[in-house]
């Protein structure tokens, strides 16, 4: 497996502290890594980095031995998708949500595919035209999932995506990404406290206090 993303001496700070230091790692292709740590240690953070939604202070980040500073982020972020903790769900249905991937890439929204998508998901057709107002917490968040595996990512990101879920819906959610790591080679790089999530890592790594401290 070659690297899919590489961090180079990342560093990142606000005025106020030094949130990262001196991060470097690499992942591969197809890999499952975990990141953890404290609260307040950065992971999230780092996340944001790699999604491109924020820029370092220190260091580069490659993304198939390119710096992604040089990349065209509308383009970087259809191959680099980051999924929030508490996803939001915008306009009015389902529909809506699901139609926006085809809309920025200026095509015909599939509604074939979103179905089969919601299906892996445990949610039926009728919910293509469901009010956002209806939706559980965890509904939304299945549709958010859906949104960003539409188009398929070649790195999944992943901020503590179940944190709030029950246990019902943190299955329904790990089964997808399982699926998409396992049988389509979808790099997953997730930030968890979850044990279960840590047995189906390749590796962990741990940041504390801004630096990468530990790895398996």
């Amino acid at each position: 497996m070659t690297d899919l993303i590489r961090l180079d001496n990342i560093g990142f700070k606000t005025e106020q502290q030094q949130i990262l230091k001196d991060i470097s790692f690499s992942i591969k292709e197809g890999e499952r890594v975990i990141v953890t740590g404290p609260s307040g240690g950065g992971k999230s953070t780092l996340l944001k980095l790699i999604a491109s939604i924020i820029n370092p202070i220190d260091g580069q980040i490659y993304f198939k031995g390119e710096d992604i500073a040089q990349l065209d982020p509308i383009a970087y972020r259809k191959k680099v998708s980051y999924f929030f903790q508490n996803a939001t769900l915008f306009d009015e249905t389902v529909r809506d949500n699901l139609s926006f991937p085809y809309n920025i890439r200026e095509e015909a929204f599939d509604e074939g595919k979103a179905v089969q998508m919601l299906d892996r998901v445990k949610m039926s057709a009728e919910y293509l035209n469901k009010p956002i107002i209806d939706l559980s917490g965890g509904e939304k968040q299945r549709v958010a999932l859906v949104r960003n595996l539409l188009y398929q990512p070649d790195v999944l990101l992943l901020d503590e995506v179940t944190s709030s879920l029950d246990a019902e819906n943190k299955e329904i959610i790990y089964s997808i990404i399982d699926e998409m790591n396992t049988k389509e080679s979808v790099t997953v790089l997730a930030v968890t406290h979850d044990e279960r999530e840590f047995k189906m890592a390749d590796r962990v790594l741990t940041i504390i206090e801004g630096r990468l401290e530990d790895s398996k």
